[in-house]
């Protein structure tokens, strides 16, 4: 599986945008997806996790209720809906495959990573 991130840049506090991952490979449907962040000077951590299928999602707890990953398996796609953006949510957004259906946190659980898109919030 191959994973393309778009969708980042430079947004006002308070505003939003909406990440996209394409991915290329028939296994798609079948694996959890997942998006993780890494500000500057931090380690890269889990912001959200959808199942294969959509039906079960988590959110870490600095992101929950600005944020909302869905899916579109027909499309290979997944999506990152950010609002209400903070200056704290600058960072590097990368998209991920794992290795299970399910929603897994852990970076470990992951197979296959995109090559990120920077998302910079100016306060």
């Amino acid at each position: 599986v191959q994973l393309q991130a778009s969708g980042g840049g430079l947004v006002q506090a308070g505003g939003s945008l909406r990440l996209s991952c394409g991915a290329s490979g028939r296994t798609f449907s079948i694996r959890g997806m997942g998006w993780f962040r890494q500000a500057p000077g931090k380690e890269r951590e889990f912001a959200a996790g959808i199942s294969r299928a959509g039906a079960s999602t988590l959110y870490a707890d600095s992101v929950k209720g600005r944020v909302t990953i869905s899916r579109d398996n027909a499309r290979n796609t997944v999506y990152l809906q950010m609002n209400s953006l903070k200056s704290e949510d600058t960072a590097v957004y990368y998209c991920a495959a794992a290795r299970v259906p399910g929603v897994v946190t852990s970076a470990d659980d992951y197979e296959y990573w995109g090559q990120g898109t920077l998302v910079t919030v100016s306060s």
